[in-house]
């Protein structure tokens, strides 16, 4: 597991190298926010995968995602109902050996030379520096100090702003942290942007498990939970919205026939809602979130 992380880090740092050498620029993650920053936030998900056309209709079968290839170079924005929500990038374009299939998460920073900084005085990795993308910003490729991916993105003129509404069933609802050092973990992220931690009292089958809020101010940014796969490397789990139990049975049964594959079958979830894994044909794995409106998380702070 963990040299695939790895090489999926190596492959992600190809491509924004590739990018950047072309002086390529990657259209913004969202309209110009007049340099409004939500330092903390995932803003972006990017997938790496090898089988880029069965991906495709994968999603699109699934949620109706759609997909839009630059010209020019190796990157697809994904769509769903018009609005960007994420970008994938072609495996077999890369000169990688190792299979590197995996959802990452971009974290936006107020300054990203500075958070790059820090995280190296912590003890993680910098794959790639800091590199502007043009429209997009400057983002720097690395691992925290357990391992677990993710990249860091200064956007050029600011951050997806904060919405009140749930978002639509097919969009990114949550980002977790999955680690065996769960506080070690939190301080990391918490001196990393500034962001405030909460315990929240959990526990499944009768164990507890040992949940972090990361949040900004009253807002839930992302989670870091105890491992819960015994000898998986810590790594960013990204959750899909469905809108309840029918619309889970549903798409979890046209997973297979998509060519994707039910890891975990849909699951009672401690904090509330079902919760289900899958992968899709590449092998890429994602979680599929039941998230009702005005559903809490943890006391006194909004849903998700």
């Amino acid at each position: 597991m963990r040299t695939r992380q790895l090489a999926g880090y190596l492959g992600l740092a190809m491509v924004l190298t590739a990018c950047a050498s072309t002086e390529f620029s990657i259209p913004a993650v969202t309209g110009s926010t007049a340099g409004v920053r939500q330092p903390g936030k995932v803003i972006w998900h990017d997938l790496l995968t090898d089988t880029p056309a069965a991906t495709r209709a994968f999603y699109a079968g699934l949620f109706g995602w759609e997909f839009e290839p630059l010209e020019g170079v190796n990157y697809t924005l994904i769509r769903h109902q018009g609005e960007l929500i994420g970008g994938m990038v072609d495996q077999n374009q890369l000169p990688a050996t190792a299979d590197i299939s995996q959802w990452v998460v971009l974290f936006a920073v107020n300054d990203v030379e500075l958070a790059t900084r820090r995280l190296r005085e912590a003890g993680g990795t910098v794959f790639t520096p800091p590199t502007s993308l043009g429209q997009r910003g400057t983002i720097a490729v690395v691992a925290d100090p357990q391992g677990a991916v993710l990249a860091l993105l200064e956007t050029r003129d600011g951050d997806p702003p904060d919405e009140d509404d749930l978002p639509p069933a097919g969009r990114f609802l949550w980002n977790e942290l999955w680690t065996g050092e769960v506080d070690a973990a939190a301080r990391f992220y918490t001196s990393l942007v500034s962001l405030s931690v909460q315990s929240v009292p959990l526990e499944t089958g009768g164990e507890p498990i040992e949940y972090r809020i990361l949040a900004a101010g009253e807002r839930p940014r992302a989670g870091v939970r105890s491992q819960p796969v015994e000898d998986l490397d810590p790594r960013w789990v990204s959750y899909l919205r469905v809108a309840d139990e029918a619309e889970m049975t549903a798409i979890l049964s046209r997973v297979g026939s998509l060519g994707g594959q039910v890891v975990v079958p849909a699951t009672a979830r401690p904090e509330g809602g079902l919760v289900a894994i899958i992968t899709g044909p590449s092998g890429a794995g994602i979680a599929l979130q039941t998230w009702e409106p005005g559903q809490a998380l943890a006391k006194g702070r909004k849903s998700l």
